[in-house]
């Protein structure tokens, strides 16, 4: 599978505009961080693009969220993707999180929402107005954010990151899609 023909299983699957740019922004991280860290980009970024593919579907049953993904993708994604699409909500799913790219994924996915929040703050709603100082105030204000998970961010330190350079590499990466994102 590529990211074309994921995408294009993305939008037959997810209605919500909001939710594919969500997606894309996991996807846009998780290749950086696979970049950084020396792994499979193809592979990270395909994880974090589907990561939510099940989402509409399971939204009022998050037990589900993550399990209907692996009905949803059939045999097109690599085992790899489909674990770490089921562990992204291990809360639920009781699938845990074993591999660098589960634990990148849960990180990913609440940093996404993090900075998207701060760049929505800015004067002009840009990502470039971010700046990882402002992030790391911002992940300090418990009432910023409220919905984002501190401790799910904090899953970086599993891969050998720190916050600062889990927040810049992200930073980075949604800089790279700031048009697709329209911020």
């Amino acid at each position: 599978m590529d990211r074309e023909e994921a995408l294009r299983i993305v939008r037959e699957n997810v209605v919500n505009d909001k939710i594919v740019l969500h997606m894309m922004a996991v996807s846009a991280i998780m290749k950086e961080l696979a970049r950084h860290l020396g792994q499979d980009e193809r592979l990270w970024e395909l994880a974090g693009l589907l990561h939510d593919i099940d989402y509409e579907l399971t939204k009022n049953e998050p037990s589900r969220h993550g399990l209907e993904a692996e009905r949803i993708l059939g045999g097109s994604a690599p085992s790899e993707i489909i674990k770490a699409i089921k562990s992204h909500n291990f809360e639920n799913t009781g699938v845990m999180p074993e591999s660098n790219l589960e634990k990148a994924l849960i990180a990913a996915d609440a940093v996404s929402g993090l900075i998207i929040a701060a760049a929505l703050v800015m004067p002009n709603k840009k990502l470039a107005e971010v700046s990882v100082e402002t992030l790391k105030k911002k992940f300090k204000q418990k009432d910023f954010a409220r919905n984002v998970s501190r401790e799910r961010i904090m899953f970086c330190e599993q891969i050998g990151l720190t916050l600062d350079d889990f927040l810049e590499i992200s930073l980075r990466a949604l800089n790279g899609i700031s048009k697709e994102l329209g911020l």
